[in-house]
């Protein structure tokens, strides 16, 4: 018997006995493919440790691949067997050997260097244990998951013992031999090519799996505080303050600790047996889309999570994520108000890094920040937070604050180590978990501290609620690097100061602002909660008949099928009977009962929260609610017509629900809506005119329904420009535009009907003079006072008679205190 048939026979019965215990899975299968047709593939483990190779030769015969103890032949080659180890098992107390090339791998570079066989493929192997956050059952198997520490012989026998039946494989793309011998370096330097090629793999592998290799909380706070950076802004604030730098620098490390997370893989896993139970116990489940684009670009990015903000589970949520789908977890920008007793340190440990509301002047906590943050980046680990600065209490995407994309800027401009990619993440709930919180809020109620007790009330409010679904998309990725060049393409050539902002780095911190939070918005999910929700809100009394509720349902699937929004976003399944019969399970709607039929309606309570749900997709429907609205007010119109309106309307638009069309695609995306409602019989075209159905039609209902979901953001853009036109040239400051928009709205809201809060929301009134600015309608004098351009009388065209129902016009009037027309209206 051969020493080889011997090696056969032993690791038969070690294979035997090991899966009597010892599960596995493969993170993605789909390469199997590409391996069952290529010969002259071997693998590589990153390290010599036979269970590994046990668990990769059980995934190969279960992918009805080759096993790896197969010999690798060709016609001038033998080689016996198809696998190798990066690097030699670490001796029994666990102390790693000395690296060097293993003896495999220049087997394998010597058959293709001198043409024993054509090329070979590596595949790099990791095996990755204690890697099923759903099937966790025990903390005490926590300890023995994958860390960066060094394995030894016991702890492994350990983790095979505890973490056996939850293991994970992740195959790697191929790497080509042939590729690198064609460099023409030489056998002897090809070898330490492919060595470092591996090693840099594994690495970055791993770090993308559990995270990179962090020092201890201590060990690193103490590196920050003795950074030069940290050291002269100590200095400058003893200066400041006339303290000692004993006293400046104590100042510094207290704000270090403040703000330093504690990261733990322990509790990072034991975290995930909460949040495993949680979602199953209040959430119906969790839809998830496009994480295979993520897996792609985690590995060698640095990744900065951005995700839209709804409540206080979505970091909770992205984490539970990324650990199950087989990512790290990342650091996460809490707020200060969440380091509470308990709950403040167990997020410590999973991730959380806490901050203040404000660094105003502050600038030594600034800098700690900067350099905490910056250090957090260089070393590689993924960063959360969230872009609108808060929650959103209206479902809108709030205007994005800038403060943390700046310092990540200036940290990336000053020094990076790897590429960095924005990640927009858009979180969906069927129904919020703070919904009873937001209502009150939404209703004008002051926004409550949070406190430890509060926890328990939440748990003791919702538990006999139902949650839903929630959806969870991954948008389109921004790689940094290419959005600089895009912006300001000589960026590379220049030199920058860390106490020194170049010009450019302010508006382009706000270009990406604008793209993330768009981007974020590309990738909504649209549930059943939206759409019911956009449908009521829109009839005059909040109800509507259950058969035509359907019948509109329906035709918005339909014509959202027909014009996908991106290619990031996604629509429910089955059909308006069902969100019907989902509304109702929820408590979302109401419904009574006649001898004529069934009524759908929202209570007042209802029709207050159920805004929140419209607004999560309300951009989607902003185009072709606005074509809608032309067709409301008018019976006919042209295709260049509806252009040309729809061109002058839709940058305050864009600006305000952060829609991803550019102007070069209008044109596009208004054909396709135009023949959407063309093959849904909604419009008819006569000539070279559209008409709308006759108004006794039911389509005439759904055209009405469709155009008052942006009829209010129209109302409140009419509102500014009566103002405007009203009070003359240079009479006006924003602010007092700003204040008298929103007590005219509050007015109106009262007047009209309108339930929805954000109808009187300052904010938004002075985002859309800030756009007439940007767009060059408005104009400061020297004492800041208004003035405008005849596009503002455009603007008013657009707005007041191609759009708005008469009455409306009539009554903002009114209340404008103007009894005549304006003169650009007649």
């Amino acid at each position: 018997m051969s020493f080889s048939s011997i090696r056969r026979f032993g690791f038969a019965i070690y294979r035997r006995v090991m899966l009597l215990w010892v599960r596995s899975e493969t993170i993605d299968s789909s390469i199997f493919e590409q391996l069952q047709q290529d010969p002259m593939v071997v693998y590589v483990l990153p390290q010599a440790f036979t269970s590994d190779l046990v668990v990769l030769d059980n995934e190969c015969r279960k992918a009805q691949l080759k096993s790896l103890m197969d010999p690798l032949n060709s016609n001038n080659l033998a080689v016996e067997s198809r696998y190798s180890y990066l690097r030699e098992k670490p001796q029994w107390s666990g102390r790693k050997v000395k690296p060097q090339v293993a003896p495999m791998l220049k087997k394998w570079v010597h058959a293709v260097e001198s043409g024993q066989v054509e090329d070979i493929k590596v595949v790099p192997v990791n095996v990755f244990w204690g890697q099923s956050p759903d099937r966790e059952t025990s903390p005490w198997k926590l300890i023995f998951a994958d860390s960066w520490a060094v394995t030894g012989r016991l702890r492994r026998f350990f983790t095979i013992l505890f973490l056996g039946r939850k293991t994970r494989v992740q195959f790697a793309q191929p790497i080509s031999i042939r590729s690198l011998v064609e460099q023409g370096k030489g056998e002897e330097r090809t070898e330490r090519l492919i060595d470092r090629v591996l090693r840099v793999h594994f690495k970055n592998t791993k770090t993308a799996v559990i995270g990179p290799d962090l020092s201890h909380r201590r060990t690193l706070v103490k590196a920050i505080i003795h950074e030069p950076a940290i050291q002269k802004a100590i200095a400058e604030e003893a200066q400041r303050e006339n303290i000692s730098l004993e006293k400046a620098q104590k100042k510094a490390l207290r704000y270090a600790k403040e703000m330093a997370s504690d990261y733990s893989y322990i509790a990072i896993r034991f975290l995930e047996l909460v949040l495993s139970w949680f979602w199953n116990k209040f959430y119906d489940g969790i839809n998830l889309k496009n994480i295979e684009g993520l897996r792609e670009i985690a590995p060698g990015h640095e990744v900065i999570y951005v995700p839209c903000h709804r409540s206080h589970v979505d970091y909770l949520l992205l984490s539970y994520l990324l650990f199950a789908n087989g990512l790290t977890p990342p650091h996460i920008a809490a707020g200060i108000n969440l380091n509470m007793p308990v709950i403040g340190g167990l997020l410590r440990r999973g991730g959380a890094f806490f901050m203040r509301r404000t660094f105003k002047g502050n600038p030594l906590y600034t800098s700690v920040f900067n350099e905490y943050l910056h250090t957090l980046c260089r070393r590689g680990f993924p960063v959360e937070y969230f872009v609108e600065g808060g929650r959103s209490r209206t479902g809108r995407t709030l205007q994005p604050r800038t403060g943390m994309l700046a310092i990540t800027l200036q940290n990336y401009l000053r020094s990076h180590r790897l590429p960095l990619v924005f990640v927009p993440v858009y979180i969906g709930y069927e129904r919020v978990l703070e919904g009873k919180t937001y209502l009150g809020e939404l209703r004008g109620k002051s926004k409550k501290k949070e406190s430890f007790f509060d926890v328990f009330k939440v748990l003791a409010s919702i538990r006999k609620q139902r949650f839903g679904k929630v959806a969870v998309n991954f948008g389109e990725p921004i790689k940094l690097t290419e959005f600089l060049n895009n912006q300001q393409p000589q960026w590379q050539e220049q030199s920058y100061d860390e106490n020194a902002q170049p010009e450019w780095l302010r508006p382009t911190t706000h270009a990406l602002a604008e793209k993330i939070a768009t981007n974020i918005n590309a990738a909504a999910a649209i549930n059943p909660a939206n759409l019911v929700a956009m449908v009521l809100l829109s009839t005059s009394r909040l109800a509507l008949d259950e058969i035509a509720l359907e019948k509109v349902l329906d035709l918005y699937l339909a014509l959202l099928r027909s014009v996908p929004y991106s290619d990031f976003s996604s629509l429910p399944t089955g059909d308006g009977q069902s969100m019907i019969k989902f509304a109702l399970e929820m408590k979302l709607i109401a419904q009574q009962e006649d001898a004529l039929g069934r009524i759908c309606y929202l209570d007042e309570q209802n029709a207050v929260l159920m805004t929140y749900y419209r607004n999560n997709v309300l951009h989607m429907f902003a185009l072709p609610g606005l074509i809608m609205s032309y067709f409301h007010s008018n019976s006919r119109m042209s295709r260049e017509q509806v252009i040309r309106f729809t061109a002058t309307l839709y940058p305050f638009l864009r600006a305000e629900l952060f829609i991803r069309f550019e102007k070069e695609q209008l044109e596009e995306v208004i054909n396709q809506w135009l023949n959407a409602f063309l093959e849904q019989g909604i419009l008819s075209l006569e000539g070279d005119y559209y008409q709308r159905p006759a108004p006794s039609s039911p389509r005439y209902v759904f055209l009405t329904l469709m155009a008052r979901t942006i009829s209010p953001t129209l109302q409140r853009f009419y509102m500014s420009l009566a103002i405007l036109l009203n009070k003359g040239q240079y009479q006006l400051t924003a602010e007092e535009l700003e204040q008298l928009s929103t007590v005219m709205a509050q007015r109106l809201s009262i007047l009209h009907g309108i339930n929805a809060p954000e109808f009187f929301d300052k904010t938004l009134f002075r985002h859309f003079t800030q756009t007439l600015f940007t767009e060059r309608v408005l104009w400061k004098n020297a004492e800041n006072k208004i003035g405008f351009t005849r596009k503002l009388n455009e603007l008013v065209e657009s707005v007041a008679r191609r759009v708005l129902p008469a009455e409306i016009r009539l009554s903002i009037r009114q209340v404008t205190n103007d009894e005549d027309e304006f003169s650009p209206l007649t």
